[in-house]
């Protein structure tokens, strides 16, 4: 029996209904010559070891791949932006922060593919309104130097009241370190000089973000 098409199974049971590769084929539309879609989108999956990689691959890589031009690999990569975009613009939209689910979906989605350690800050204001998002150090494969010192400058050139930190470990691997610990220490110190809140510090691997203030470590 041939398989439904996935552009007629979205039609009758909705997105939720499609698996990886019918949700991948109805995004590129089309295969090559030889190549239907949905071995195109299967190909492609195996190649890159399921959609989290093929979303985080460089252009190049896409490329490169038998059925993608520049304008499939544009829109795949546009793909992975859009839901950034639609991540920050959620958790900026003016609410005070009460949704600690969201804000561990946007960090993960923000951090979680870098190649190398990232360190990053949200600036709150003092009714925990997001007022920017900045990645503030970058580092090496295990590792980014952060100075606290430059953390509280940005965090009073935002006005901000309180501070969310996160930074990810590229190995995947979540549990905070006696490193993590340390500058988490120092860092709360310092902005408690100048009257801001560090309210938590995120760790960003490959399951759900380790909150280290839920741990008991702020």
């Amino acid at each position: 029996m041939s398989r439904v098409l996935p552009r007629e199974k979205l039609a009758t049971e909705g997105l939720a209904a499609l698996d990886d590769t019918e949700l991948l084929a109805t995004l590129l539309g089309t295969g090559a010559a030889q190549l239907p879609v949905i071995e195109l989108a299967e190909r492609l999956l195996r190649e890159f070891g399921g959609l989290r990689g093929l979303l985080q691959a460089r252009r190049e890589a896409l490329e490169a791949q038998k059925g993608l031009g520049p304008a499939k690999s544009a829109m795949l990569l546009t793909v992975l932006e859009l839901s950034r975009r639609y991540l920050h613009q959620a958790l900026v939209r003016g609410d005070p922060l009460e949704s600690p689910e969201l804000t561990e979906r946007y960090l993960k989605t923000a951090l979680r593919d870098h190649r190398n350690e990232v360190f990053a800050c949200l600036f709150l204001d003092t009714r925990h309104r997001v007022i920017a998002f900045e990645e503030l150090f970058h580092g090496t494969i295990d590792g980014a130097t952060v100075y606290p010192r430059v953390v509280a400058e940005k965090a009073l050139r935002y006005g901000a009241a309180a501070l969310i930190v996160a930074h990810n470990h590229p190995s995947g691997i979540s549990e905070p370190s006696l490193a993590d610990q340390a500058i988490t220490r120092r860092l709360k110190d310092s902005l408690a000089l100048l009257d801001i809140r560090l309210l938590d510090h995120f760790v960003v691997g490959d399951g759900a973000p380790i909150s280290m203030a839920a741990r008991g470590m702020l």
